[in-house]
């Protein structure tokens, strides 16, 4: 049985989830979580303090023994906000590399809103309609409107808790001046948010992460004992956090559910909570112990298992970023799509001479919708701007290193080759070079076949032999003397990656 471990390295805490796979679903075998303030010391001077790296580090070692025992077959760390401004990230990435061997990657705000999403839609039970998802983090705030599991729109704020209490609430007990221009700097910040997101007639609202479960416990405690599924109502929370706010951080620590690490970053949680449940005319909130952590494992299984429930949901989720991207990009769709065909096609027909890994098929497909978007800023040139669009563009479901792959992909169909010392394969990781070279001629391929031909889509048929490919062309209407000669140009390329010789003929 596959086991999958995501860890979510949080501005204000770490977080471990282990699960395994039986008959095709996740079973959580391990949790962990320590408060570690990693974003305490960003947010003041812009750089990850020692003395938080060192308190990071450990947790992260302690997580390391729990994969161990667990017998983990795939490990995915992420950061999120803290490690998105810190300046000396890469010190920090480098030295948790030395210590665990784990690449912790670092996730943008609207991805880290998409894994949420994911991880509370596969698990929640209700979040199949239209609703809310409100996640205030330690470094940033993610608002999602969802409907029937697809994000509608999603938007990520710089309003988590451990931020905003390092900016604003300075006292123990903080004054009006304090507060104002908290609720001011939270205001504007919302108003961005408004002109995206129309919750309109929404009942459901779900709050997820540290901020959402403490006030969850405490508003309960103050509504006399509600059920742990029940609302928690907008007029609640607001009476809540202005308690909150009057308390010193020894009487907060004592509201239940709240405790001595939180209750120093609380009152900043709980107004944001406060000002986005009533700026956006929201009923209350059901909090939810699912978030970023089950998101990242559901990808993970999407990845793995194709006959898992969230595998299709996740691809189509995939392939309407690339439609998405196409689209903004000026490129149509169907146009790509031919390309896109023969590239998968010369992916399974040439599997015995590429042994590429499975997952590259869904790079080389990318790569073939997302190859002309470079036009978009100039035609000269434009496989350099293609792959620079890609590698830097929000794809939902493509971490960073998976869109720096297919980038590189699109990259070469000039008369430039894949080289380590290029600056694009310099973005690459060295165990992937080769894998990079041999998707690069495949698409070369499809690419050949796909020679200004309107709607004659060209039919071929590949055979493989211990030395050679042979490439047969089922002319359509408009022949196919052009993709005959394209195809040829390829030989000597193919001959270079492959160690075979190409022939191509025609049926």
């Amino acid at each position: 049985m596959l086991t999958f471990a995501a860890i979510d390295i949080g501005s204000n805490s770490c977080r471990l989830k282990i699960g395994r796979v039986v008959q095709h679903r996740l079973r959580i075998v391990h949790e962990d979580r320590e408060v570690t303030r990693l974003g305490g010391s960003v947010f003041e001077s812009g750089i990850v303090s020692p003395e938080a790296m060192a308190a990071t580090l450990r947790t992260l070692k302690r997580f390391y023994k729990a994969v161990q025992a667990n017998g983990t077959d795939r490990v995915r760390a992420v950061a999120t906000s803290a490690m998105r401004d810190a300046r000396n990230s890469r010190a920090f990435q480098a030295w948790v590399r030395d210590e665990t061997g784990w690449d912790v990657e670092i996730i943008s705000g609207l991805e880290e809103g998409r894994l949420i999403h994911r991880g509370v839609v596969e698990n929640e039970p209700g979040a199949g309609g239209r609703c809310v998802l409100v996640d205030v983090g330690g470094g940033s705030c993610e608002i999602t409107l969802s409907e029937h599991k697809r994000i509608h729109e999603t938007i990520s704020l710089p309003l988590g808790a451990v931020r905003l209490t390092q900016e604003f609430v300075r006292s123990d007990v903080p004054g009006k001046d304090e507060v104002h221009r908290l609720r001011q700097f939270i205001d504007r910040e919302l108003r961005r948010a408004k002109r995206r997101i129309h919750p309109d007639s929404v009942r459901l609202v779900i709050g997820t992460s540290g901020t959402a479960a403490a006030l969850s416990d405490a508003g309960r405690a103050l509504g006399k004992g509600r059920a742990s599924k029940e609302l928690i109502p907008t007029g609640t929370v607001r009476r809540l956090t202005s308690k909150l706010t009057k308390m010193r951080t020894g009487e907060r620590s004592a509201v239940p559910g709240i405790g001595p690490k939180r209750a120093e970053i609380i009152v900043a949680g709980a107004h944001v909570f406060a000002e986005v449940l009533e700026g956006f005319g929201l009923p209350g909130f059901r909090y939810s112990p699912m978030g970023l952590r089950d998101g990242i494992l559901a990808q993970m299984l999407a990845e793995q298992d194709p006959r898992a429930s969230v595998h299709q949901q996740f691809e189509r989720e995939r392939w309407q970023a690339i439609e998405e991207a196409c689209r903004r990009y000026g490129t149509d769709p169907r146009q790509a799509e031919p390309v896109r065909q023969h590239a998968a096609q010369m992916f399974r027909d040439l599997a015995a001479v590429h042994e590429l890994p499975p997952e590259y098929q869904t790079w080389l497909e990318g790569a073939a919708m997302l190859r002309d978007i470079g036009k978009f800023l100039n035609h000269q040139g434009y496989h350099r701007h293609a792959q620079y669009i890609i590698a830097n563009s929000e794809l939902y479901g493509f971490t960073p290193q998976q869109r720096v792959v297919t980038s590189a992909i699109a990259r070469y169909l000039g008369k430039s080759r894949p080289a380590p010392e290029g600056r694009t394969m310099r973005q690459v990781p060295p165990e992937e070079y080769e894998h990079v070279r041999r998707a690069v001629v495949l698409l070369r391929l499809a690419v050949a076949l796909n020679q200004d031909r309107a709607s004659d889509v060209l039919k071929v048929r590949v055979l493989v032999y211990p030395k050679r490919v042979l490439m047969e062309l089922l002319p359509g209407r408009t022949g196919a003397e052009l993709e005959l000669w394209s195809l040829r140009k390829e030989a000597g390329y193919f001959r270079e990656v492959f160690g075979r010789d190409l022939f191509v003929a025609l049926a």
